[in-house]
């Protein structure tokens, strides 16, 4: 029998995406950050609630999520929303997280990174925002 997997679409929720008169701010957020405490980047559940958190914070819409640990304990998120997409990539021997955030349509970027660090309890970050679109 064949296996037949559910797209995520048809269970997503429906949200406000751009519309043609809309104002569609195309823009790319990477981050570098280290955080106080290790143990945060190997905490897949905390990571991904923060994240989850985040973007609902800044009126974005998760439609799918891909999460990998790997045998060190560090971890990849991916959270595909309908505005785009973040993804988490922790280093936890490094104290590192580096964070992209690919938005566009109704979504308020710079709050999604600024709610997503302050949940991380960082000791600095590095925050580049890069415009997209010709």
């Amino acid at each position: 029998m064949p296996v037949v997997q559910e797209d995520p679409l048809l269970r997503a929720p429906r949200v406000p995406l751009a519309t043609p008169d809309a104002p569609r701010s195309k823009e790319l957020h990477l981050v570098d950050a280290e955080v106080e405490d290790p143990r945060v980047l190997t905490d897949a559940e905390l990571l991904t609630a923060a994240a989850r958190g985040a973007v609902a914070a800044g009126g974005g819409h998760v439609l799918d999520e891909v999460l990998v640990r790997f045998p060190n304990g560090a971890v990849t998120l991916v959270l595909v929303l309908a505005e785009s997409h973040l993804s988490l990539h922790t280093w936890p021997e490094e104290r590192l997280v580096a964070v992209d955030l690919f938005s566009c349509g109704a979504i308020d970027a710079a709050r999604v990174v600024d709610e997503l660090l302050r949940s991380l309890r960082l000791r600095r970050a590095a925050v580049r925002r890069v415009g997209r679109g010709a």
